[in-house]
């Protein structure tokens, strides 16, 4: 591997984007996680700016995604689903390219764990099963589809098969399994970092049964 490590996670939201990234940050690597939060920068054109549209603003305008985020080397969730925004740079092939051709020392995770785990904890977390994925245009995901687990988990592995197909034989890439004992080592061997934390954040809360009706 040469020049600067960036490790960019492909994964989608709810596949243990949030362990990651705390894991990253715990190792010494700064980590922006969806947004960057004001306490990460000084830099106020920075700070609440979603790492999604600042991938595009970089892309778009100059050719590089990374090209606004200097002061970070990872990005643990790149996706954006919010307040009129849908950006998915993880399903964006030239995205993905310009990347690797701007920082050849860029390694790419893909967060990884059973479809039907993730499915079921979009669907428990806030409104995005329920409402902002059904309503959303998304790569693979047309407005008017994921509303079932069934569509959803049809997407969820469309998407990493995808990704595993535009990688493969490519030594920069790693997919790993969330609830993998083995998957600290295996992420810090591929970066060449030793995790020095792991374990579980932003655990969706368990699903409330529906009443039953009294006989």
């Amino acid at each position: 591997m040469t020049g600067r490590l960036r490790v960019i996670n492909l994964g989608l939201p709810k596949s243990g984007t949030t362990t990651l990234g705390h894991a990253l940050k715990r190792s010494g690597l700064k980590t922006a996680d969806y947004r960057i939060r004001p306490h990460q920068t000084d830099d106020e054109t920075l700070q609440r700016q979603f790492v999604g549209q600042l991938m595009y603003e970089g892309y778009f305008h100059t050719g590089d995604p990374l090209a606004k985020m200097d002061v970070f080397d990872c990005f643990s969730e790149i996706n954006v689903l919010r307040g009129g925004l849908s950006l998915w740079p993880q399903m964006d092939w030239g995205l993905i390219d310009a990347i690797r051709r701007h920082h050849p020392g860029a390694r790419f995770l893909a967060s990884w764990r059973d479809p039907h785990a993730i499915s079921d904890s979009m669907l428990r977390w806030s409104n995005l099963g329920t409402e902002r994925l059904p309503r959303g245009q998304i790569p693979g995901l047309p407005a008017g589809f994921g509303e079932t687990d069934d569509e959803r988990v049809r997407w969820i592995t469309a998407h990493y098969a995808h990704i595993d197909r535009l990688f493969q034989g490519d030594d920069s890439y790693l997919r790993f399994d969330i609830a993998d004992p083995g998957a600290p080592d295996l992420i810090g061997g591929h970066l060449g970092v030793a995790l020095k934390w792991w374990g579980r954040r932003n655990v969706g809360k368990p699903r409330k049964a529906k009443p039953t009706e009294s006989a």
